[in-house]
């Protein structure tokens, strides 16, 4: 896996042996990038540009250090799977960047309070168990998600994100069998 754009554009991220995760596919990160860069999320600015990031349910911590290649100020890889934060340890110190990146193993469902609440938060769960409502809500609850906070899920096409208590769907896009939906607290 590579990154695609920002200072690190082109580096290669390395997953572990055997890891049970489901990487975002380059186009799809792509993609979700240039909508957060270049799309209407960007008449403020660019929302990336020296945002606290969270990426939950983190599994390669792809995403996570794609906002850093791009100008978060500083990320949260958040993930139950040891191996995985492992590796994601292991990737930010060959990207020198162990000082921005803070790996914490905890359940996005059942997570402990935030030092810091995000500005821009990626939610990746497993396909088809309707974690991301829960994520949604106890990540809320914990302080997570900054008041104006931007949230992009990936999700199977057949889920439905259309009615969660208090979010808005700002848009959708549809990639194969991936879905990416763009939420924000209202």
């Amino acid at each position: 896996m590579r990154i695609i754009g920002g200072i690190h554009k082109g580096r290669m991220i390395a997953a572990s042996q055997g890891m049970n995760v489901r990487p975002t596919a380059d186009r799809v990160r792509q993609s979700m990038f240039n909508v957060l860069e270049h799309g209407k999320f960007a008449t403020k600015g660019n929302p990336i540009r020296d945002a606290i990031v969270l990426d939950a349910f983190s599994g390669t911590g792809a995403l996570a250090f794609e906002a850093l290649s791009r100008g978060a100020a500083s990320a949260t890889c958040m993930d139950i799977d040891q191996g995985s934060l492992r590796q994601i340890k292991k990737n930010a110190a060959s990207l020198s960047e162990t000082e921005r990146l803070n790996v914490l193993l905890s359940d996005a469902t059942n997570p402990p309070q935030a030092i810091a609440s995000a500005d821009l938060i990626f939610l990746d769960p497993p396909y088809g168990l309707g974690q991301v409502e829960l994520a949604l809500n106890a990540l809320s609850n914990a302080n997570w998600i900054s008041k104006e906070a931007i949230i992009v899920a990936e999700t199977g096409i057949k889920e439905d994100l259309s009615i969660i208590d208090g979010f808005i769907i700002l848009d959708r896009r549809k990639y194969g069998k991936t879905a990416i939906t763009f939420i924000q607290t209202c």
